[in-house]
This record gives C-alpha cells, structure tokens and sequence, in this order.
C-alpha cells in the first residue's frame, strides 16, 4: 500500500504575512521574505531558501523567515535540515493553530524519514493545538496504518525465520537420522558381506577337505587292490609248484 501524507506548506506561508506585525521586522528583511515567497510559489524552492537566509541574516530569530525556509528545505528533500528549522521554532509561538501547523509538518518530516513512532507523536501534538484540524488527523492515521503494517511485515518475517529455523533443524534431523540409517545399513552389509566370505572360505575348505579324503581313499584302494593282485600273484605261484 502507498501511504501519502498531507503537506501543509504554500498556503501557510501566504497567511503567515498577516500574523505578524509588519513593524517588528526590518525592511530588508521583509524585502528577502516577499522574494523568497515569490520563488516559492513559483518552485524555485532553492532560490527562495537563499533569500530566506538572507532575511535571518538580517533577523535571526525571524519566524516567519524560519518557518518559510523549512518549507523551502523540505520542497527540496532537505528533511533534516527542514526538522531543525521548524523545531527550532516550536518555542517562539504560544499561537495554537501556528503550533499545530509546525507539529504537522514535523510529524511530516519524521514521516518521510520513516521514523513512524516520532511522526505519530508530532501528529498528536499537532492535533493537541487543534483537535478539528482533520488533515492532521489523516496523517496521524496514516502513520498509525504503515506502522501497523510494518509491524505485521516485521512479525511475519521473524515467523518466516522461525518456520525456516524450525525447517532447517527438521531437514538437519532428518539427515542425520538418514546418515545413521545409511551408517546401519553399511555396517549390516559388511556384515553380511564378511560373514558370505566366512562361508565361502569354510566351503572351500570342505571341498579340499572332501577332495583330499576321496584323494586318499583312491589311494588306499589302489594300495589294496595292488596288495591283493600281489596276493593273487602268489598263491598263483604256490599253486603251479605243487604240480
């Protein structure tokens, strides 16, 4: 959402000429202010804050001069400078609707900076000085919704880093468990794997076991079938002497 605040500038200016007595101020400073207002109006904001400053050069604790350079200054985006000027004059009115204007167009300045929490309270302190004033009031409501909505934003990223912090230690346990599963399985497959060597090598060994006695007993009856042709052979001998 695009949030804009109301600016109270040109229009202040044009009213603040019949405030303040013409009599308290030099000539040469009401001739850099009616220049500078000219400017302004024209948007020629920087020319008009150098005859502003040339009217406080002449009257340095000129309020109208101050306040119409702030204005200048934050035309211009010149928002800090623009706050210390309409600050600086928040003490040299006991005027409520003038206060209430300064603390508008601070609440404004903090409001561009995005310094919510001060912009609401110039806001406040605006509309203290002028209850009715309902472009202040949009303001302050204004500020209130961004910083609300900012808030959610900044709520909904720390549940975003929480639900990934909890996501990343469910992804690291489920490693880990996998790791471990993996682990097993390697270790019950060299296992296995030793215990088919263990059975293979005791087969092999069965069958030179069992080669070896077939070995020895082919031998044997070789050796008895040679002791029993041998045999043969003499009572074969034994037989043809007697005749």
């Amino acid at each position: 959402m695009n949030y804009q605040v109301i600016l109270k500038n040109s229009v202040l200016i044009m009213i603040l000429f019949s405030l303040f007595s013409i009599q308290a101020q030099s000539q040469n400073e009401r001739r850099f202010i009616r220049r500078g207002t000219s400017l302004y109006q024209d948007s020629n904001y920087l020319d008009s804050e150098i005859e502003y400053r040339k009217a406080l050069e002449k009257k340095d604790k000129s309020f109208e001069a101050r306040f119409n350079l702030a204005d200048a200054l934050f035309k211009q985006e010149k928002i800090d400078d623009a706050l210390e000027q309409f600050q600086s004059i928040t003490s040299q009115s006991k005027d409520k609707a003038l206060l209430s204007d300064i603390y508008h167009n601070i609440g404004n300045g903090f409001f561009a900076k995005q310094e919510l929490d001060k912009s609401i309270e110039a806001y406040k302190e605006a509309l203290r000085n002028d209850p009715l004033d309902d472009e202040t009031r949009y303001n302050l409501i204004t500020a209130q919704k961004m910083k609300q909505q900012k808030e959610q934003e900044k709520e909904n990223q720390d549940q975003d880093k929480k639900d990934n912090k909890e996501d990343q230690k469910k992804e690291d346990q489920k490693k880990d468990e996998q790791q471990q599963q993996d682990q097993q399985q390697k270790e019950q497959e060299q296992k296995e794997q030793q215990q088919q060597q263990q059975q293979q090598s005791r087969d092999e060994l069965s069958k030179e076991n069992a080669q070896r006695i077939l070995n020895s007993i082919e031998q044997d009856e070789k050796e008895l079938q040679e002791k029993l042709r041998k045999v043969k052979a003499s009572q074969s001998n034994k037989i043809e002497k007697n005749w």
